[in-house]
């Protein structure tokens, strides 16, 4: 059984559907700060296929728990399309995977649903700094997809900005243990607003780490190695080049693997 919520602050169920392996849910309702959309499952951990919002796009992810979705406002929003959540018209769906989905070689790395917090829903990016704690410099916008990276700030030019830490690193968690073989790394472009950064350590959960050599550039740097099984790949020893900008910024990082 699969169940779609949408839930109010006060814990109020406002909408609800089920079925036994797909659900449509329709809501029409504008909806208002402290709304969340409720994803439940009888069968976890397994992969789903879940669209918060018609505007947002499904993600294909692997499930450990109850998801609760946060609708964004505000200065959350900005990093998200405007269209999002808008209007009193929304279309919520979720299934269940199909195996030929979640065993294609693709980008591992890739869930438009990221947030903040204790998700039950990977991939998962965290960071041990996001500049000022703004939402456009959040590590979930390396995940999401978006590889626009010739300006910064409101979408779509959300990046994950260190706050000019040398010591910063972000981190893609799987939530189960995957294979992958290639790393791709967007660094931000606005320049000459930004720096960009000529070494990038790739740490990987089995302790071993890869050193990447990055130019200046606003396309993806691809880097390959022998199959490894991780259960997440870090960012850190982020070398930044002799530039006048101090804002280096990452726009993307892509995992691939099945």
């Amino acid at each position: 059984m699969i169940k779609v919520q949408v839930i109010n602050k006060e814990g109020t169920i406002i909408a609800e559907a089920a079925g036994t392996r797909e659900v449509n849910l329709p809501v029409s309702r504008t909806y208002e700060e402290g709304d969340r959309v409720v994803f439940l499952a009888d069968e976890t951990p397994a992969f789903y296929v879940f669209q918060a919002d018609d505007a947002l796009g499904e993600a294909l992810v692997y499930v450990t728990g109850e998801v609760s979705y946060e609708i964004p406002f505000g200065e959350k929003k900005v990093c998200y399309s405007p269209k999002i959540f808008s209007g009193e018209s929304h279309l919520i769906t979720a299934r269940k995977a199909r195996e030929w989905e979640y065993e294609s070689y693709r980008n591992l790395a890739v869930n438009v649903m990221d947030q903040h917090g204790d998700t039950n829903c990977y991939p998962h990016a965290t960071a041990n700094v996001e500049t000022r704690g703004e939402s456009v410099f959040a590590a979930r916008n390396a995940i999401d997809g978006v590889t626009s990276n010739h300006s910064h700030g409101y979408w779509p030019y959300g990046s994950w900005g260190i706050n000019r830490n040398p010591q910063a690193t972000m981190r893609v968690d799987f939530g189960r243990e995957v294979t992958t073989d290639r790393i791709e790394i967007y660094t931000r472009a606005d320049f000459p607003h930004d720096a960009w950064w000529t070494k990038a350590t790739v740490r990987f959960s089995d302790d071993t780490t890869m050193v990447c050599d990055l130019v200046k550039t606003d396309e993806g740097q691809e880097f390959t190695f022998p199959p490894k099984k991780v259960r997440w790949v870090q960012l850190e020893e982020l070398i930044k080049a002799d530039d006048p900008s101090p804002f280096p910024a990452l726009s993307q990082l892509k995992v691939y693997g099945k």
